[in-house]
């Protein structure tokens, strides 16, 4: 009966347990089909990820500073729905979260250690230009088209909260929509689970490094659990109780976090690191994003690091970049577009510098480096060690990688409940109950997997999984974008 009243949501769970239990039965089958065709995807498509990735950018720059920009999200009167601050911590808690505690130190020392390409540039520079490059412009550009066309579609256009309702004036066919809709929701849980999975691991490592213990299996699991159930008790109070709450409790926390490293640190050189690096990072954007000529690291470092990350950007873009939209209501695109392209970037820009110089001068006092920083589960735990209150610094980021894990997923959980709950911008709690408790079944699933085959590293294989999950929107986000400028422009022309 519930299968007649809503399809969308029974065939998007049908079809995960499927694929979970595929998976289960024929393990390593599985992992070897993802190795391949992962492979056979970079091999074929992977540069187009980072054209679209820079085409994302200029494009949304070009709205931007066009009359276009001066389009409202909703009536021209309309006052922003949500103050900057909150907006701001909402859609950065949203869209980066736990990626920049599991990153902070060891990307930077990781990318001086193994420089992508040979370059001029000191290799701390380097290191940071790189860095920024992976976590800046690009990813937040994925967001921002999803954030505008849906925007346009649920303000402008009154269209339902679903990324079908984006074409569905010029595609008729009404299983094409849903298989749209499907498609959305399986890249978005592929890609929930993998952070999931990365950040639960996150956590674990760092309290075996804290308390110096060996737990295991059973700890991720209950931390999976910790997570996902308050996500559901943030998602059932809604935005406005439960998400913008936590997602400023976050950012103030880690802007206190930033701050004490920043003051207890080499400040100026942090300053002009920061400045120098966004410099060259402006200059060297667009060859960087082709991977032009001496800027090419080369297609085995662009697997391991790039095109992952522009999967994994577009994995979460669904979902982001549709929360956005939904706490964007009164705001114009100018105000939309550069909000999220510049601000959480020069935020996350001047994370990694104060992380980044922190960590490389660490290395220089010490002479030498034998991967103190190599493990990306420990590594900010070992890098809290050298300084003032440790212990402290380690249980706040504890909390903190909770915290900012409890925001990713319950935007994710209210987005999926928006899409299978007929569109709504306020789905009912039903909904926000089943995809709490199918995200944490399929996260249990995904570890006790891993588990099961010690001889195959599970996360891993979601991460190339993604790889593989994001070209179809890939190629969805080209006739999305056409579709929403046709459209724009007809209304634009309407208005003047």
């Amino acid at each position: 009966m519930f299968a007649k009243k809503n399809l969308l949501l029974s065939l998007s769970i049908s079809i995960l347990f499927l694929c979970s239990l595929f998976v289960f039965i024929w393990t390593e089958e599985s992992y070897n089909t993802i190795e391949l065709t992962s492979i056979w995807v970079r091999n074929h498509f992977g540069h187009f990820y980072l054209y679209l990735g820079l085409g994302c950018v200029l494009l949304l720059l070009g709205i931007a500073f066009s009359p276009l920009g001066k389009l409202k999200l909703g009536k021209r009167s309309q006052k922003p729905e949500h103050s900057l601050w909150a907006w701001i911590a909402m859609l950065y808690s949203a869209g980066m979260g736990a990626g920049i505690l599991l990153r902070a130190v060891q990307e930077p020392i990781f990318m001086q250690q193994n420089p992508p390409y040979s370059s001029n540039l000191p290799a701390e520079t380097l290191a940071l230009e790189y860095t920024f490059y992976q976590w800046g412009f690009t990813a937040w550009a994925f967001y921002g088209l999803f954030a505008m066309v849906v925007g346009y579609a649920l303000f402008v256009q009154k269209k339902k909260v679903k990324v079908s309702a984006t074409i569905e004036d010029n595609i008729y066919n009404k299983p094409a929509r849903m298989g749209i809709d499907i498609m959305t929701i399986i890249t978005t849980v592929f890609g929930l689970i993998a952070a999931i999975g990365l950040g639960t691991a996150q956590i674990n490592g760092g309290l075996n490094h804290v308390f110096s213990a060996n737990m295991g299996i059973e700890t991720n699991i209950i931390l999976a659990f910790l997570v996902s159930t308050l996500a559901f008790i943030s998602a059932w109070k809604g935005v406005n109780k439960g998400i913008k709450q936590l997602s400023k409790l976050n950012i103030i926390i880690t802007l206190l976090l930033l701050l004490f490293i920043f003051f207890t640190s080499d400040i100026r050189a942090i300053l002009v690191s920061f400045v120098k690096t966004i410099y060259h990072y402006l200059i060297d954007f667009i060859p960087m994003s082709l991977a032009l000529g001496s800027y090419n690291p080369g297609i085995d470092f662009l697997t391991d690091w790039t095109f992952y990350y522009w999967a994994f950007w577009l994995a979460w873009a669904p979902f982001t970049g549709i929360f956005i939209a939904r706490i964007s209501k009164g705001r114009t695109l100018r105000q939309l577009l550069l909000g999220v392209l510049i601000i959480p970037s020069l935020g996350t820009f001047f994370w990694f510098s104060v992380f980044g110089t922190s960590a490389f001068q660490l290395i220089n006092d010490w002479g030498t480096y034998n991967n103190e920083f190599g493990n990306v589960f420990s590594s900010i735990f070992v890098f809290f060690e050298h300084y003032p209150m440790a212990t402290v610094l380690n249980s706040i980021t504890l909390v903190l990688l909770i915290g900012f894990l409890v925001t990713s997923v319950d935007s994710a959980v209210f987005v999926l409940s928006m899409f299978t709950d007929k569109g709504k911008k306020n789905p009912k709690k039903k909904h926000r109950l089943i995809w709490s408790v199918f995200i944490l079944l399929a996260t249990i699933s995904l570890l006790l997997l891993g588990n099961a085959k010690p001889d195959i590293d599970i996360l891993v294989a979601v991460q190339k999984l993604l790889i593989i999950t994001s070209l179809p929107f890939a190629f969805f986000m080209v006739v999305m974008t056409f579709v929403f400028f046709k459209n724009i422009l007809k209304n634009y022309r309407s208005l003047s």
